[in-house]
């Protein structure tokens, strides 16, 4: 009976052991992972003002980790303290105190010796110093409106379509154009924003960048596309004359289409990734967004009038590109950035492409060709009723008649 007990101790002791011991492998193991992260990657802080973050451990960790801080600029900000050490087993917050000194954007970065590199990787920061909160109030202001006036440039045209009964005067180039650009952005914006395989892509391509596409950028690219199949659909409802795609446009869209298809092969077959696809798509769209007004102004010289094509359209255009620009330069001078209109001239310059193009159809509307809006809506009511009795009279009756 003693030998049996002895033999239960034994055993009870030897399993109490083996859980001890893989308790302890797990602990182990656990606090090995864990690593250092910070509560914001991104904060603003005033030029000589302070902001503070946090650094903690998401588990505990096996052994004390040195953390010391950098930055990619050595006079624009300060960092009290830039160097510490975290201590094993803890989850408590560490402060770190910003104090701006020079406008500018700084990444800061924490580093640590070879054993715990990978412990302080997600320890960084993305800092902007601003000289003025006002020019930051301004500039998000700025963004909101032109996100309206661009969305709602829209409907002018549309409404325009409605009440006249026709698309006479809208070119068609125009449209294919927009609706090809406007479906390979919200392929762009799409995939980043919601394909966590595309994000994981990025992220690993650009550790401490920020994710270029957000909810507006959606919103805006799906808005527009659908905006601009309503009025593709106007065209097979309403009067157009001969008005159709061109021969040349087709032509446009064919070498499009082939760069997209190729693309998209590629990256199916692992020879590039599907982001650079993402990306090919985007640089289509900007290239469509630079020669998209031509057929338009071309066909407003040619019929030495506007009518037809909506100056609501390009006024609201106007105002939302116009307040773009101004909103990067605002930006540019409050965050002492201006490598990011000359250094990358590729937004700003688009923008003010698009407002040049804005201003000639104003001068197309207003100057150029404004005896021409006066007897618009006439020349469109003669027509009408023009092609009403020509079932009842004649052909010769109505040669006369011209729009």
């Amino acid at each position: 009976m003693k030998l049996n007990e002895t033999r239960m101790d034994l055993s009870t002791h030897r399993l109490t052991t083996w859980l001890l011991l893989l308790l302890a492998t797990v602990a182990l193991g656990n606090a090995q992972t864990s690593l250092l992260t910070v509560d914001s990657h991104d904060i603003t802080v005033l030029l000589n003002g302070n902001e503070t973050f946090l650094v903690f451990a998401n588990g505990l960790l096996a052994s004390d980790v040195q953390v010391t801080l950098g930055t990619d600029s050595e006079d624009h900000l300060l960092l009290d303290p830039a160097s510490f050490v975290y201590p094993a087993g803890s989850t408590r917050n560490r402060s770190v105190v910003i104090t701006g000194l020079k406008a500018g954007n700084v990444k800061v970065v924490a580093d640590s010796d070879d054993a715990n590199k990978e412990i302080v990787k997600d320890v960084f920061v993305r800092v902007t110093v601003a000289k003025s909160r006002a020019l930051i109030y301004t500039s998000i202001i700025f963004g909101w409106v032109y996100f309206v006036a661009w969305s709602v440039s829209f409907y002018p045209q549309i409404w325009s379509n409605y009440r006249r009964k026709s698309v006479e005067g809208l070119n068609f180039d125009f449209l294919a154009l927009n609706i090809v650009g406007f479906t390979l952005y919200s392929m762009f914006n799409c995939g980043l924003y919601f394909i966590e395989e595309l994000q994981e892509e990025y992220e690993v391509r650009y550790p401490l960048g920020v994710n270029p596409v957000m909810l507006n950028d959606v919103v805006f690219s799906l808005h527009a596309m659908f905006a601009t199949c309503i009025t593709i659909l106007q065209c097979f409802f309403y009067q157009r004359a001969q008005q159709r795609v061109s021969f040349i446009a087709y032509g446009i869209l064919a070498i499009f289409a082939v760069v997209v298809v190729v693309s998209a092969g590629l990256a199916g077959g692992s020879v590039i990734h599907w982001l650079d696809f993402l990306y090919y798509c985007s640089y289509v769209k900007l290239t469509i967004t630079i020669i998209k007004y031509v057929p338009q102004a071309l066909m407003n010289y040619r019929r030495k009038s506007t009518s037809g094509w909506s100056i609501g359209n390009i006024l609201l255009d106007f105002t939302g590109g116009t307040l773009s620009m101004l909103q990067m330069i605002l930006n540019a001078h409050n965050y002492d950035d201006w490598v990011s209109i000359f250094g990358d001239p590729t937004k700003f310059g688009l923008g003010l492409f698009s407002v040049l193009f804005d201003v000639f159809f104003m001068l197309q509307h207003y100057v150029f060709y404004r005896h021409s809006r006066e007897s618009s809506s006439s020349d469109l009511t003669t027509v009408t009723e023009v092609q009403n009795r020509s079932n009842e009279s004649p052909p010769s009756e109505v040669t006369t008649e011209k729009y």
